[in-house]
């Protein structure tokens, strides 16, 4: 089973919850806002930690260093053949910076014409209500389980140093 890994960052506002998610960059999510939002989350190479593979994720996805503690979320299977793994951490700096990676596609299709687009084209932070609402709906059970964690004051979990 593949195994993909993220980091779902939060920060507290004007007394609410936000949380930062990425929109999906590529010709096919272009003109889609409602559940064309992830988490910052890849696929965990082979012989990698998840905990070392999600951090990579957010950086590549963001360019966002995090180096605050970091808690594990939850895991959920979310295709077939594929287990999500998610942490959390809190997060309050400067998003500005934001590039993302880049994939190439053929497009048009059928084209034999090769773009380049961004694997994720743009980082908002959300309240947690507008986040269910806007995030890929395989992805709506770890906003779920954060605002759990909030709301019984679960965010000092300790620092998962053996996933590493």
């Amino acid at each position: 089973m593949k195994k993909s890994a993220g980091i779902l960052l939060y920060k507290k506002e004007n007394n609410r919850y936000l949380v930062l998610l990425a929109h999906f960059g590529g010709p096919y999510w272009e003109n889609q806002d409602i559940g064309a939002w992830s988490v910052q989350k890849g696929i965990v190479e082979k012989n990698e930690k998840v905990l070392t593979a999600a951090k990579r994720e957010v950086e590549e996805e963001t360019n966002l260093k995090i180096e605050n503690d970091i808690s594990f979320l939850a895991s959920k299977k979310v295709a077939k053949n594929k287990l999500a793994i998610m942490f959390y951490s809190y997060y309050d700096g400067d998003i500005s910076s934001f590039k993302s990676n880049t994939f190439k596609l053929e497009w048009p299709k059928n084209s034999n014409k090769i773009e380049e687009f961004p694997e994720m084209d743009k980082i908002k932070w959300f309240t947690l209500e507008e986040a269910k609402k806007y995030i890929h709906p395989s992805q709506r059970f770890f906003i779920n389980r954060l605002e759990e964690k909030l709301r019984k004051g679960e965010t000092n979990d300790r620092y998962i140093s053996n996933l590493l």
